[in-house]
């Protein structure tokens, strides 16, 4: 009877055991738990009257450390679409290519263009699967024969289908210029001039943004990738010398061995033992 009640199932519902070792440990063992990483972007996209522009500034970093001044943050799912990516640059690039791949195998079996509901599905689907551990934020942005489309992908899976869209920690400054100055049947001139205008809003307005700006216009059989297209932050000061050194380190003194003496001296040593 005491062995039937043991092997009752547990009832259904959430289970904080883990909570609690993770308490113990950090209480009794001193254990700190693993701390996020701030990541920073800005990436913007639009519909205009002929298609989609994209945009996206170039700094990434590492902690408080700008690690590159010029990365590539608008990346290539298929000749007709693009895709932007915020959070984690592995997790970007790396789910990028591999939907990339798979669209163009696609493309291979059908013979037909390929859609952007399609690679909407397969990145959000990725995505949910991993419930977020996959740090890859995303605007995605094309155009097929059912027109232009574009969509944000949440690192969890969720998506959303908007005329403009803004993703990463300078988003709520570009989608200020967004919501402020967005009007429909917007020109191409017009649409390029207002991603700009919101990638920069970002970019001084964002400790994780910075550089320059990136703009893709996708329309019906082209696509414009403008790379440093916006030049906001110029160097301030050049140097045709480049490094001089007024007095440099002197050698103070010289020691040769011969490589003959040292093969001698190695030899005469013990013998090791096995």
């Amino acid at each position: 009877m005491t062995n039937m009640q043991n092997e009752v199932p547990a009832k259904g519902g959430f289970s904080f055991d883990l909570c609690k070792r993770n308490e113990m440990l950090m209480n009794k063992g001193g254990l700190k738990p693993p701390t996020y990483l701030k990541t920073g972007t800005t990436i913007v996209g639009l519909i205009f009257q002929d298609g989609v522009i994209l945009g996206a500034d170039t700094r990434a970093t590492e902690g408080p450390i700008v690690a590159d001044k010029n990365c590539e943050k608008i990346h290539y799912m298929a000749p007709n679409i693009y895709c932007c990516g915020a959070g984690t640059a592995a997790d970007t690039e790396a789910v990028t290519d591999m939907v990339s791949s798979q669209l163009k195998l696609h493309r291979y079996h059908t013979g037909r263009e390929s859609r952007v509901v399609t690679a909407l599905t397969l990145l959000k689907s990725h995505l949910f699967r991993y419930q977020g551990h996959v740090s890859a934020a995303l605007v995605l942005g094309g155009v097929d024969v059912t027109g232009p489309h574009l969509h944000t992908i949440y690192p969890h899976g969720s998506t959303d289908t908007l005329p403009f869209a803004t993703m990463g920690s300078g988003s709520l400054a570009a989608m200020a210029i967004f919501e402020s100055k967005y009007r429909e049947g917007l020109s191409r001139e017009e649409g390029i001039k207002l991603v700009c205008e919101a990638i920069s809003s970002g970019i001084f307005n964002d400790l994780g943004s910075g550089s320059n700006v990136d703009v893709c216009v996708i329309t019906k059989g082209n696509v414009d990738y403008l790379r440093n297209h916006v030049l906001p932050n110029p160097r301030t000061y050049t140097s045709a010398k480049g490094y001089s050194y007024s007095k440099p380190t002197e050698v103070l003194s010289t020691k040769v061995i011969s490589l003959k003496e040292q093969t001698e001296a190695v030899e005469g040593g013990d013998a090791m033992e096995e």
